[in-house]
């Protein structure tokens, strides 16, 4: 075919129809009338519910593994804000405990010091508080350090007590502390009064210093295991009644002539803190007769004296 016989007239087909300008004019409209429609009368309410309930699964799907991720996430951080609250519930529980600790031992020492004062006031001895610092570094002896010296009026001779009973005495003084041997010490001596017979005796501290022994006991002495001695004060340093000890052990020789009796001290001073430091007894009495010989010498003279101021 000639090149020049060829139809360049484009096919009926894009020669009819109408205008694109027409076509978007009209769809512009009808998708006015769409949005107006459904916004006055819900047109298009039941295709948009059949639409999101065929893509409901879909969604679903497509939303597993982001609901996934987040609820790893939110299962990590609440074990991280789990294990912090019972690391703060641990922390707050050993403060507790710590000041229930405390409290615990603020009761036992004022009870103890509510016993310490009202042994003080039934004593006739003046009597000074102290507080018990450390265990003397002696191995061979058995001693305490108090807070009490000379300065506080501390004397040699003094007897030391506590809620309990006797705890020993004081041997040697320094100017804002001092030294108290116990009763259980080798050196130490007590006269003792048996309250169930008041049978008078003396108590020694045994070499090891685990406690108190009587010597010198008739084998037929009566003595029983549990009876308690207390302080005769026949030797003018400790006042008469207070508790010393309690008769733990009772061995009858025949052939020795004497008995060995062991004394457990009911005063422990592994558990003593606070003591009462009492004047001695010779001291007190001897202060309380010039006490007494003052106060006769004022009563003598106040009858001359008026005389005279009469005359």
């Amino acid at each position: 075919m000639p090149f020049g016989t060829l139809d360049r007239s484009p096919p009926p087909f894009f020669k009819q129809g109408t205008p694109a300008l027409t076509k978007l004019a009209l769809c512009s409209a009808l998708a006015i009338f769409l949005m107006v429609a459904d916004a006055r009368f819900k047109l298009a309410t039941p295709a948009r519910a059949a639409i999101a309930l065929a893509l409901h699964p879909l969604q679903k799907a497509l939303l597993a593994p982001v609901d996934a991720w987040d609820t790893a996430g939110d299962y990590l951080r609440g074990t991280e804000r789990a294990m912090e609250a019972e690391s703060q519930a641990r922390q707050q529980l050993t403060r507790q405990a710590e000041r229930l600790s405390r409290a615990n031992q603020l009761e036992a020492e004022n009870a103890k010091l509510r016993a310490l004062l009202g042994l003080r006031s039934a004593l006739t001895a003046k009597s000074l508080t102290a507080e018990v610092l450390y265990e003397a570094p002696d191995p061979y002896s058995r001693r305490v350090v108090i807070d009490r010296g000379s300065h506080d009026g501390i004397q040699a001779g003094s007897p030391v007590i506590n809620d309990a009973g006797v705890l020993g005495q004081v041997t040697r003084v320094y100017n804002l502390s001092s030294e108290v041997t116990l009763l259980a010490d080798k050196d130490s001596a007590i006269p003792l009064l048996n309250t169930r017979t008041q049978a008078r005796n003396a108590a020694f501290g045994t070499s090891d210093g685990s406690g108190m022994e009587l010597r010198f006991l008739a084998a037929n002495a009566d003595v029983k295991v549990g009876d308690l001695m207390a302080t005769s004060g026949m030797d003018g340093v400790y006042p008469p009644g207070l508790p010393v000890a309690k008769v733990a052990l009772v061995e009858r020789r025949g052939e020795a002539g004497f008995a060995h009796v062991t004394l457990q001290p009911v005063a422990s001073a592994d558990a003593a803190r606070h003591v009462l430091v009492l004047q001695p007894l010779e001291q007190f009495e001897t202060a309380r007769a010039e006490a007494r010989a003052a106060s006769a010498a004022a009563a003598a003279s106040t009858p001359v004296k008026s005389r005279r101021s009469s005359k």
